[in-house]
């Protein structure tokens, strides 16, 4: 199993679940990858759960704060981006355009995060890690693989993301055309895709990937769970086969298997 050790800057080193039943959402992903749940205190009748897989966190999973639910927003991924310096992050985005949502804050001794919506609202995470580099596996089936931005303009997304992470997002070629890879230094960890393909009522969001051995399988038992059918497995020639779904509490995410595989 791929572990991780560190993440540079400008990788996304970690995923969590903000869901309005904790406790199902839990055992539906336990169900679905394999994942256990170690609960961690933060609170009076409050806690984190840390999802691993074979002993490695795969991703978080916490309820939904009251003020969310109030504003009327929907169980959702979120998806986190290392940094050297939160507060210098957070300096840089808002010069850029973007909206600091939360300010940086500690989270306890595991590092200092922010919160932002990019310049057209797209929300997004940095992490300066601390006592906590990030996730401990990815790429492997049931962890992340992969990140894609949905947006309306990709030229001004370029010119934020290049600008605040360093990223180079390079268009791809023939039937990729229109898509735009997101390469951290020499490695690619995302892409855009062309505004044509996303639901023009769908807010700006990052979608997350999690890696699976058998993207039917696996689409197949989310269904027998409750989960909700977005997109139907589906093969992209040279690339792999994907399918999207929202959980039973309506946070939305996709598979991936890679071709050949």
């Amino acid at each position: 199993m791929p572990t991780v050790e560190r993440f540079e800057p400008g990788e996304f080193c970690w995923i969590e679940v903000a869901t309005s039943n904790q406790s199902a959402a839990r055992s539906f992903y336990s169900s679905l990858f394999g994942w256990t749940a170690q609960d961690v205190p933060i609170g009076p009748n409050d806690f984190y759960s840390l999802m691993q897989l074979q002993g490695r966190i795969a991703a978080g999973l916490y309820t939904m704060r009251g003020d969310e639910a109030k504003a009327g927003v929907p169980p959702h991924w979120k998806l986190y981006i290392a940094v050297e310096s939160a507060d210098e992050t957070a300096k840089k985005a808002a010069s850029l355009g973007a909206r600091v949502i939360d300010p940086p804050f500690d989270v306890m001794d595991r590092g200092r995060t922010a919160v932002f919506h990019d310049p057209l609202g797209a929300p997004f995470q940095v992490w300066q890690p601390k006592k906590r580099t990030g996730l401990g596996v990815t790429g492997d089936p049931g962890s992340l693989c992969w990140a894609e931005l949905s947006t309306p303009d990709a030229s001004r997304a370029k010119t934020f993301y290049e600008a605040l992470f360093g990223w180079k997002l390079e268009p791809g070629q023939g039937k990729d055309a229109g898509y735009l890879h997101i390469r951290n230094g020499q490695k690619f960890i995302g892409g855009v895709p062309p505004a044509h393909q996303r639901s023009a009522s769908a807010p700006p969001h990052w979608l997350i990937y999690l890696a699976s051995a058998d993207v039917d399988k696996t689409f197949h038992r989310a269904q027998d769970m409750h989960a909700r059918t977005v997109l139907r497995p589906m093969d992209f020639e040279g690339v792999g086969r994907v399918a999207m779904l929202a959980d039973p509490q309506g946070a939305v995410f996709a598979l991936y298997q890679e071709a050949g595989k």
